[in-house]
């Protein structure tokens, strides 16, 4: 039976190898691996990875055009939902979505999805460009305008979807480059930003949509003007959530202590790790990652292939750890040390104000707290340093607060979320939300589900006013 076929493996590169380069860690199938692995969908009838899907790819059609060998078909099956198919099959974390539901991964391992759906975005791009994942013409006629602040995944998905449906999309970048998070944020070795990032951008610049860069709407623009004066009649904003969080503990004023935001903005975005570019970061020889999300492994896995012994340090043990299974697995592998049940108090420095080292207490867990994750508790008399010479914040982020500043009608939550209800709709009439500028930091996938509702409520709200 094609299910008890076992999952098929993906080539990686050697650890060894990848802990000392910027290249891609999985290499991902081949058409012959990919189709082995697609006869494993049991086809079921009452599909729960489209339901755990945030953007509702129809999976098992795509899979099973996969099996059939038609990967062109496949990827415009799939471009009915999804704007971003590579890099949502790079860094979404299926396990706990679309695989995470499979049937087959009751009694078997579940299907591959996201390898799968990897996989046709780069083989059908590479052989059809862009136009493979144009799942209609856009319309070209209509001339009624809607603007999207932000280029991460909740404005990508959103302008898309708007593209198709006819609208004049324009979406308003603060930095240099398109992609939000998807640029600064996710390494080069997890998401390569010309053979993957820029190939899905040119896909949505394909459906008409225009990216302006270095717009810092409240500064350079603001929603009011374009509005009045430009003629936008509808606004998403899709902001993301780019204000780092530090843990307020003595030394965290030293050289040498970065928000996992800067590290990973400068060594992603301006390229730090190139020597062809003149924008290094200091790293030196010893790290410390405080956290232990995916942005602690990115920027651990980061450290390390600048040249540092790297240590993730954790208050919690390595069950309640929030990242992603695989890239624990490969940052165990690649040789980071993780320090578990281990939370920093101090940050200690030399006589020139750099870090020295980071002054630890070892934990153990009570009881369980309002998230349901048992609260970690300070042992007593269990201090110890761990010497660095660069400590890196990796604890979260939270919404920019310019725009809700520089907007009046738009209110927020008391955590700097803008106000939006479920289908992204503001208290501003014709302002629309969603992603981590709602939410707080959370996934690339969530983020497009988002979008992908705005724009509904979008086109509804505009239809309505016509």
């Amino acid at each position: 039976m094609a299910n008890r076929i076992p999952r098929v493996p993906v080539r990686e590169q050697d650890p060894k190898v990848r802990a000392h380069n910027f290249d891609e860690v999985c290499y991902g199938y081949n058409k012959e691996e990919a189709m082995l692995e697609a006869s494993r969908c049991l086809h079921c009838k009452n599909p729960r990875c489209v339901t755990a899907c945030p953007v509702g790819v129809k999976i098992p059609d795509f899979i099973e055009l996969v099996a059939a060998g038609d990967i062109v078909g496949a990827a415009a099956k799939i471009a009915e939902d999804s704007s971003l198919p590579a890099v949502c099959g790079r860094v979404c974390p299926q396990e706990t979505q679309c695989e995470g539901s499979c049937v087959l991964g009751v009694k078997f391992e579940p299907v591959s999805i996201g390898k799968l759906e990897r996989f046709v975005a780069d083989w059908a791009a590479e052989r059809s460009g862009s136009d493979a994942f144009m799942a209609r013409e856009p319309e070209t006629s209509a001339a009624r305008k809607v603007a999207i602040i932000g280029s991460g995944p909740a404005g990508l998905a959103c302008a898309s979807d708007l593209a198709k449906a006819g609208y004049d999309v324009t979406i308003f970048e603060a930095l240099h480059k398109p992609g939000g998070v998807l640029e600064y944020g996710i390494p080069e070795f997890r998401l390569p930003k010309e053979k993957v990032l820029k190939r899905e951008l040119d896909a949505v610049r394909a459906l008409g949509v225009k990216i302006e860069n270095d717009v810092i709407i409240g500064r350079t623009v603001t929603i009011d003007s374009l509005m009045d004066e430009e003629g936008f009649e509808a606004v998403f904003v899709g902001t993301g959530a780019g204000l780092p969080k530090f843990m307020g503990i003595p030394g965290e004023n030293l050289n040498g202590v970065f928000s996992a935001n800067e590290f990973l903005t400068r060594n992603n975005l301006m390229k730090a790790f190139r020597e062809d570019y003149r924008t290094p970061i200091h790293a030196g020889s010893q790290v410390c990652v405080v956290g232990g999300g995916n942005v602690a492994m990115d920027a651990a896995r980061t450290a390390l292939r600048l040249g540092a012994d790297t240590t993730i340090v954790y208050r919690r043990t390595e069950v309640e750890l929030p990242a992603r299974k695989e890239e624990v697995h490969h940052a165990k592998e690649e040789g980071i040390d993780f320090q578990m049940l281990t939370n920093p108090v101090e940050i200690l420095g030399d006589e020139r104000g750099w870090v020295r080292a980071l002054k630890c207490v070892r934990m153990e867990l009570g009881e369980p707290d309002e998230s349901g994750r048992r609260s970690p508790v300070v042992i007593p008399g269990s201090e110890f340093e761990i010497p660095t010479e660069t400590v890196i914040m990796a604890l979260g982020t939270s919404p920019n607060p310019l725009i809700a500043r520089t907007t009046p009608g738009l209110e927020t939550t008391r955590r700097g979320g803008l106000v939006a209800d479920e289908a992204g709709a503001t208290t501003r009439p014709g302002v629309f939300a969603g992603g981590d500028a709602v939410t707080g930091a959370a996934t690339v996938i969530l983020a497009m589900g988002a979008g992908r509702k705005a724009a509904a409520a979008i086109d509804e709200y505009l239809k309505g006013r016509s």
